[in-house]
């Protein structure tokens, strides 16, 4: 038989092990961070983006700047810019800087805003799997 000892001790168990679970959970969705910028249209912005990682080493480091999931703004590949792949819209038009790489920081700037920029711009900073995202607001002149 089932005494109320052990039934209060498998409440306990399962209890403890779900809040193991969720702090696990909160760990990792604290790795995803979201800032606000608001830009001006034709004006610049700098949308920031830092690992907290110490021991990066730029030839194993990979950094993809996304708009809204999909369009490929930027990317920084074995720690050496690239725009091979960037969409159209972004030529010309994104500023990086490569002095700060080493220090984990792989922030960029975009010129000449337009309305179309309004969105989320994500970083993803790899092999560390860090996620900063910047909610971009576009307000006229």
């Amino acid at each position: 038989m089932y005494n109320t000892y052990e039934f209060y001790r498998g409440t306990l168990i399962i209890g403890c092990r779900f809040i193991f679970v969720f702090a696990v959970l909160i760990n990792k969705v604290s790795l995803q961070e979201t800032v606000h910028r608001e830009g001006v249209i034709g004006g610049s912005v700098l949308l920031p983006c830092s690992s907290t990682k110490h021991d990066l080493k730029l030839q194993d480091t990979d950094v993809s700047w996304r708009h809204n999931d999909s369009e490929i703004v930027f990317d920084i590949v074995k720690g050496e810019y690239s725009v091979a792949e960037q969409d159209h819209r972004y030529k010309n038009r994104v500023e990086t800087f490569p002095l700060e790489y080493e220090r984990g920081n792989f922030s960029i700037k975009l010129t000449d805003l337009t309305h179309t920029d309004a969105g989320d711009f994500n970083c993803l900073i790899r092999p560390s799997n860090e996620q900063k995202t910047v909610q971009l607001i576009i307000k006229g002149v």
